[in-house]
């Protein structure tokens, strides 16, 4: 497996930086992850520290080398996450749980999979043209949906999500995929700092025309020039497959073995973990939810 990444973050006009981004992998599966943690709530950056961290966790038990199934580890992960913020909080004695939006793909076997919950966005360019892009958790996402949409309606309700990790209620998760993967393929995973100022069309061009290496920062110096002295953190993270070619700038997995593992993930600290039983109780649960869920829908 070889794919080309660049990642950047940078504080605009705000206090600190409460995005955070990374990637692992295994010799045969890649997890790629940006989390946007919530301002209003306490801690906003432990947050999406928390949620990138209890994926890479999850993803270096599961994936041996790969996962069994892509989908269902989305789906999954992203749940124990909100667990994991829940249990923090209450560990904390925070009066309010801290609370963050969160975007992640897999590369398996040639294919992508992908999930997210609230408004940090995938997008997915093949030769210049958008084949791919998640729907924020959103009002305005979901009047544009229901044909609703009318004039500055996305200005004044932009913000405004229905579900994210944290919340008192269980979080929408969105998981798509399997799409097969062709050379040449870019993926971009962003916070809304970016593309909240930057025009979708302009994303789509630079991920279509430049390397990822000059995309990517250029969309990010974009975002905060357009965005102004009170703009929002940016963070991008892009990645492009390499098929069987492997450029000199790439990332080859072949080096590692059966148990390898790599991460620029970094630990959130004992106080943002769940343990190994916790975490199987903690997916028995959720599955046992779903099937419980689908008896009563059919």
């Amino acid at each position: 497996m070889k794919f080309g990444v660049y990642q950047v973050s940078r504080r605009g006009g705000r206090e600190k930086n409460e995005d955070r981004m990374g990637y692992c992998y295994t010799r045969e599966a890649g997890l790629f992850t940006v989390a946007d943690g919530m301002g209003g709530h306490p801690e906003g950056e432990m947050a999406a520290q928390i949620a990138l961290h209890t994926l890479a966790a999850l993803f270096q038990r599961d994936a041996r080398p790969k996962l069994k199934d892509p989908a269902r580890f989305l789906q999954d992960g992203v749940l124990i996450a909100h667990q994991t913020l829940l249990q923090y909080g209450a560990q904390q004695g925070l009066s309010d749980t801290p609370r963050t939006t969160v975007v992640a793909c897999l590369l398996q076997e040639g294919k992508i999979y992908w999930a997210h919950c609230g408004d940090s966005r995938l997008y997915m360019v093949r030769g210049g043209q958008l084949i791919a892009r998640t729907r924020d958790h959103s009002y305005s996402e979901l009047q544009e949906a229901l044909g609703r949409s009318t004039p500055g309606s996305e200005r004044f309700n932009r913000n405004v999500l229905f579900t994210c990790l944290g919340s008192p209620g269980k979080p929408m998760v969105d998981v798509s995929g399997p799409l097969a993967l062709v050379p040449g393929d870019r993926v971009l995973l962003c916070s809304d700092g970016l593309w909240s100022v930057v025009p979708e069309t302009e994303i789509v061009t630079h991920m279509g025309e430049r390397v990822i290496t000059d995309a990517v920062p250029e969309l990010v110096e974009q975002a905060l020039r357009l965005g102004g002295a009170r703009c929002d953190n940016v963070t991008a993270l892009a990645l492009e497959w390499e098929g069987e070619d492997e450029p000199d700038d790439s990332v080859s997995t072949q080096h590692l073995g059966d148990e390898g593992f790599a991460s620029t993930i970094q630990a959130a600290g004992a106080e943002g973990h769940l343990d190994d039983e916790e975490i199987e109780r903690t997916v028995r649960e959720i599955r046992e939810t779903i099937v419980q869920r689908g008896r009563k829908n059919s």
